[in-house]
Parts: C-alpha cells; structure tokens; sequence
C-alpha cells in the first residue's frame, strides 16, 4: 500500500532533520535518533515494496478476494 510506503518516507525526511540538528547544536543523543529513525523509516519503506512485488499489499488481497 502506497500509504504504507508514504509513512517509511516521512519517518526518513523526519530523521534527518533530528540527525541535522543534532550535529549542528552538537546533540549527539539527538543525532543518534535521528539515523534511527531514518533506517526505520527505510526498513518501513523496503517491507512495504517487497509486499507490493509479491502481491501481498491489502489492496492486492481484497481484489483477489472479490474475484
């Protein structure tokens, strides 16, 4: 679902902005946080494209269902 997908990006874009600004008021925690959110975001938005190749997106499901 390319919501789904959406929601990876998002958790991505907020993550560098929590690692920028991190480095930049040197905030290591912060930083931290920041590259933890973005491999989330990532690992979010790479589950979600291997449903969407095998077929296994919800909306991909209720189609087969209906058929």
């Amino acid at each position: 679902m390319a919501n789904e997908k959406a929601k990876g990006i998002g958790k991505q874009v907020e993550g560098k902005i929590k690692e920028v600004a991190g480095v930049v008021t040197g905030n290591r925690k912060l930083e931290a946080e920041g590259k933890l959110k973005q491999a989330e975001g990532k690992g979010q938005e790479a589950v979600q494209e291997v449903k969407d190749e095998l077929g296994l997106s919800s909306d991909e499901k209720k189609k087969q269902d209906e058929a």
